[in-house]
């Protein structure tokens, strides 16, 4: 099967989150995220900045790691994408980064908690887009 289009997105479509919230079997998920960042940060309050995309995103990604924490998550792996090894596409992400949830009931309480929507202005300001890919382990 050959996929070409695709569509980076800050926020999830409201099927995509209907599909993520049925089905809570309370396995652990990890979420994969292609990231693309903005060249300068745009910050939704209008406020000055000089940060890039990446600088905006990188103060969040050290905030999230305790939000993580404080569900029982943990941050994976982040990496940046240096060149496409196999496939077709006609621009790169940016970075990828995984992180591991105990469950969606967990990703959902850290996604909703006040806290974590401060940390989430950055994640905002700093993305162009992203794809975020749920999975479940398979069997060891």
């Amino acid at each position: 099967m050959e996929y070409k289009k695709f569509k980076n997105s800050v926020h999830p479509t409201k099927e995509q989150m209907d599909g993520f919230l049925e089905g809570d079997d309370d396995r652990p998920i990890s979420m994969i995220n292609l990231l693309k960042f903005k060249e300068k940060a745009e910050y939704e309050d209008g406020r000055e900045t000089s940060l890039t995309g990446a600088e905006a995103y990188a103060i969040y990604g050290k905030e999230v790691i305790e939000h993580l924490n404080n569900v029982g998550g943990k941050w994976i792996f982040g990496a940046e994408i240096t060149r496409l090894m196999l496939g077709d596409i006609e621009e790169l992400w940016d970075a990828v980064a995984i992180a591991k949830y105990p469950s969606k009931k967990a990703m959902l309480k850290m996604i909703t908690n006040p806290e974590y929507m401060k940390s989430h202005e950055h994640r905002v300001a700093g993305l162009a887009g992203q794809l975020n890919i749920e999975s479940i382990e398979t069997g060891k």
